[in-house]
Parts: C-alpha cells; sequence; structure tokens
C-alpha cells in the first residue's frame, strides 16, 4: 500500500520537478514569481493530475490478484513459513 502511495506522490511531483529542471536549464531564476505564472501553474496540476488518473486506473485494472482467486494467508507446513499466496 505504501509503495502505491509513493507512486502517486512521485507522479503529482513529476510535473513541478521536470518544469525545475527547465527552469534551471535556459537559466531562468526558479524562485522568482514571473517563473511560476498562474497559468503555468494550473497547467502543471492539470497534467500531475491526469497522470496519478492514468496511474489509478492502472492499479486498479492491471494489478493485484485475479478475479475468482482464493488468498491463501501465510503459514507454516512441517515447521517451514510458507508466504501468502493466491491461487
Amino acid at each position: 500500500m505504501i509503495r502505491q502511495v509513493f507512486t502517486e506522490i512521485a507522479l503529482f511531483v513529476m510535473p513541478f520537478a521536470l518544469y525545475v529542471v527547465f527552469l534551471w536549464a535556459i537559466k531562468a531564476d526558479i524562485l522568482h514569481p514571473a517563473s511560476w505564472p498562474a497559468s503555468r501553474i494550473a497547467t502543471l496540476t492539470i497534467v500531475a493530475l491526469a497522470l496519478m488518473a492514468v496511474s489509478f486506473f492502472y492499479f486498479a485494472e492491471y494489478t493485484g490478484a485475479r478475479p475468482g482467486s482464493a488468498y491463501i494467508p501465510a503459514h507454516l507446513e512441517n515447521g517451514k513459513f510458507v508466504p501468502a499466496t493466491t491461487k
């Protein structure tokens, strides 16, 4: 679960980080308010939210156990630990 949370946070921050790298590459003042107009912040926020929405869809559809599978919790067999599985 925590991996998915960190993934979502990273996807939200990525457009802003790339914009900072872009500003650094063109030698602009990164902290100057003129480098961060409201329209640019809105665009970056929309892109970040779109990335998060796509990743939510990906995690929901393409990860996890198959539908109808049975969860077998972790247990001990003959004194050996057997991790949890789905069948």
